[in-house]
Parts: structure tokens; sequence; C-alpha cells
């Protein structure tokens, strides 16, 4: 396990690397260190922007080989959002490390955590949250093979289905809120009330009358949220949604 000095010292590292990299305009720290919110399990998280676009390839490869090299990696992947690439590093420590790299021309703030380091950075273009059509949509696919799947005796299959639609009806609560909906950032933030109407969603086992009471619980607070967010859709979803859950009884 990393410690707190072991990761400010590797954080300090990496930003003098990034300002010695002719390649790197601009270099900001995202994430909760930006934010003064660090706990003693917080990851590293960096962004750069890159002068070239032509050097992504390039300096990509020579970050990576660094973050091996020097830093003890064992493993990375990307994550792409637009022309971002996030290169994610899990270090043998536990620590990981992500690196966030852009043209120049569109670095700057995606979320309120951004703190600039070095050059320069655009006007910030907060990333919108997940449209809660989508959210409503993938919750309803879920509901349904929530429901076949435990009909058809694939217990490991419905626990995955129900705990994805609840996880959907809480990121419906957290925009509803106005809190992080991404990554369940936000769930631990909601009001208690919120919170005590999904306790009965959890699945505790994979009996299928646990799993079907499972079901039950996280499809009412799906309908639930369904209400809050848009009452018109909440009426005509509601026959199917109600027809799911006494199926399941």
């Amino acid at each position: 396990m990393f410690t707190p000095k072991e990761r400010a010292r590797l954080r300090s590292d990496l930003i003098e690397f990034a300002r010695q990299d002719a390649r790197i305009a601009a270099g900001a720290l995202t994430g909760s260190a930006s934010a003064d919110r660090e706990d003693q399990w917080s990851d590293i998280d960096l962004a750069f922007g890159l002068a070239d676009v032509a050097e992504m390839p390039n300096v990509l490869s020579d970050w990576t080989a660094r973050m091996y090299e020097r830093h003890s990696a064992v493993h990375h992947f990307d994550v792409k959002a637009g022309a971002w690439i996030y290169r994610v590093f899990l270090l043998a420590s536990t620590l990981q490390v992500d690196l966030a790299f852009v043209p120049a021309a569109e670095f700057g703030a995606l979320a309120p955590t951004f703190r600039l380091l070095f050059g320069q950075a655009n006007d910030p273009g907060h990333a919108p949250p997940q449209p809660t059509g989508d959210l409503i949509g993938m919750g309803l696919l879920y509901a349904l093979h929530a429901r076949s799947s435990i009909a058809r005796g694939r217990v490991w299959q419905a626990e995955l289905m129900i705990s994805c639609l609840r996880d959907n009806a809480l990121a419906l609560a957290c925009i509803r809120h106005e809190l992080p909906a991404a990554h369940g950032r936000g769930f631990d933030q909601l009001p208690g009330a919120v919170i005590a109407q999904f306790e009965d969603s959890l699945v505790r086992s994979l009996e299928p009358v646990q799993l079907a009471d499972a079901f039950r619980a996280a499809a009412r607070a799906f309908s639930s949220e369904i209400e809050h967010t848009d009452p018109q859709l909440a009426k005509r979803l509601e026959p199917i949604l109600a027809s799911l859950i006494a199926i399941s009884q």
C-alpha cells in the first residue's frame, strides 16, 4: 500500500517531468487533490495539453515507458473521451495514476476539479451529465433482463442486472440533487430519505426469492426516480414497470 508521502513525491516527479517536456504546453492538477480533498486512498490525476497533436503517440509511448521503468507500473489501459486520452496506470503499490492528454487547443477544465499548474487553459467546458433519457432507457433494459434472468434461473446474471438497474436509478437521483452521477461519486451524498428507498434493492443472496425481492425494490425506486425526472414519461412507463414487478411476485 502506498503512503501519502510516496504519492506526493511521485506526483511532483511527474509534474516536473511534464514541465521539462517541450511537447507539453500546459499542465493541470485534477481530481480530489485539486480541491484539497485528498485522503489516504486518493489516486493521482494529472492533465496535459500537447503543443502538437502529431506528437501524441510519441508522448504516450515515452510517458508509458517512464511509468514502467521508474515508477513500477504493472498495467495500463486507455479511456478515450472526445479528443482526450486518459492513460490509466496501476502501480505495484496499488496506487492508480491517471494521466490525461489532449491537444492544447482543447485543454481546459471539464469539471470543477481542475487547477492549472503551468501554461494556459481554455475556458471551462464542463462535461454535461449523462442524459436522463439514456439512463431511463438503459434502466428499462436492465429491468427486463433482470426479470428474465430470475425466471431462467440465471442467478449471477440476475444479480448484475438488478445492481445495474439500482445504479441507474441512483444516478437519476444524483442528477436530480445536482450531485456527480458518474461512477457512483455522488451516491453517498444523497439525502438519507432518498438512499433509504434503495436499501432493500441490495442483493444479499442468490436465492431466487431474495433476488425477486431485491428486483422489486430496485424497480420501485427506479419508477420513483422516473416520476421525479419526467412525470409524463413515468405515466407511459408505469404499466410496464408495474407488470414487471407483478410478474416477479
